[in-house]
C-alpha cells in the first residue's frame, strides 16, 4: 500500500501548506492536498505531479464533519495514512471593542474546531495504518494573548491544549501527535500580498521561509518512537521573543 500524507489547509503555492505538501511528496508520500478553494488545491496537486511527485486534490471545509470524514475515507481508500498535517487557520488584528460574536466564533471554528474534526476523522485511519503522525500548526498566540488578538489567541490556545490531550491519549497507541509553534511572519502569499513592504523591511532571513519551515515538520514526523518531540517552536533569528 502507498504511504499517504494528508495536508489539511493547503492553498497558494508559496504558503506553508503547499510547502508541506511538496516536502512530503519529495519524501515519496502520495499527498492528499485538502483545502476550501478547489482551484488552489488542484493547482498545487498538479504542480507536485509535474515535478515528479504523487498528489491528489480534495476540496473540503475543515469546519464540516462530513467533509473531514469524506476526506479521510478517500485517503484510506488510496493507501495507508501515515502523516496528517493540520495547517488550516486565519488571522487578523481586531481591537476587542470591534470584535463581534460572529467573528470570534468564525476564528474558533477554523483554528480550533477544525483541528478537532480533523483529529476525529484522522486518528482511526492512523491507527488502522499501525501508527503515524498528526501534527498541528500553532502560533505564538498559542502561548500568549496579545492586545487585539483575543479571537486568534483563544482559538490557538484551544488547539494547543487539544494537541496535548491527544498526545497523551494516543501516544501510547503509536501515534505521534505534535504541535509546531510558528513565532514570526511567514513569507507567503497572504502576507506578501498585504504587507509586502513590511516583509522587505525585515530584511534577509527576517521572515519564515515556508520550505524551510516544512523541514521541521518532516523531521518531527521521522523521529524515532523513543525520542519524540511533542512541541517545537520555530522563528527567524531576528525575531524579538
Amino acid at each position: 500500500m502507498t504511504d499517504i500524507a494528508v495536508v489539511v489547509g493547503a492553498g497558494a503555492s508559496n504558503g506553508l501548506g503547499a510547502a508541506l505538501a511538496r516536502r512530503f511528496a519529495k519524501g515519496e508520500f502520495k499527498v492528499i492536498v485538502a483545502g476550501r478553494t478547489g482551484a488552489k488545491v488542484k493547482a498545487l496537486a498538479d504542480e507536485i505531479i509535474d515535478s515528479g511527485g504523487d498528489a491528489a486534490p480534495f476540496n473540503a471545509d475543515v469546519t464540516s464533519a462530513a467533509d473531514m470524514n469524506a476526506l479521510f475515507e478517500f485517503a484510506g481508500d488510496t493507501g495507508d495514512v501515515k502523516a496528517v498535517l493540520y495547517n488550516a487557520g486565519n488571522n487578523a488584528l481586531i481591537p476587542f471593542e470591534e470584535l463581534t460574536e460572529e467573528v470570534f466564533e468564525d476564528f474558533w471554528r477554523v483554528c480550533c474546531l477544525g483541528g478537532f474534526l480533523t483529529a476525529k476523522a484522522a486518528l482511526p485511519a492512523l491507527l488502522k495504518s499501525d501508527g503515524g503522525s498528526l501534527i498541528f500548526t500553532g502560533a505564538s498566540a498559542s502561548l500568549r494573548g496579545k492586545a487585539s488578538f483575543a479571537h486568534f489567541a483563544s482559538a490557538k490556545a484551544g488547539l494547543r491544549n487539544l494537541a496535548q490531550a491527544l498526545a497523551r491519549e494516543y501516544g501510547p497507541q503509536g501515534i505521534h501527535v505534535g504541535h509546531v509553534v510558528v513565532d514570526g511572519v511567514i513569507d507567503g502569499e497572504r502576507v506578501r500580498t498585504r504587507f509586502g513592504d513590511y516583509l522587505d523591511q525585515l530584511g534577509e532571513d527576517g521572515s519564515l521561509n515556508p520550505d524551510d519551515m516544512a523541514e521541521t515538520f518532516w523531521q518531527m514526523h521521522h523521529q524515532p518512537r523513543n525520542a519524540w518531540t511533542h512541541e517545537i517552536d520555530i522563528r527567524p533569528f531576528k525575531e524579538n521573543w
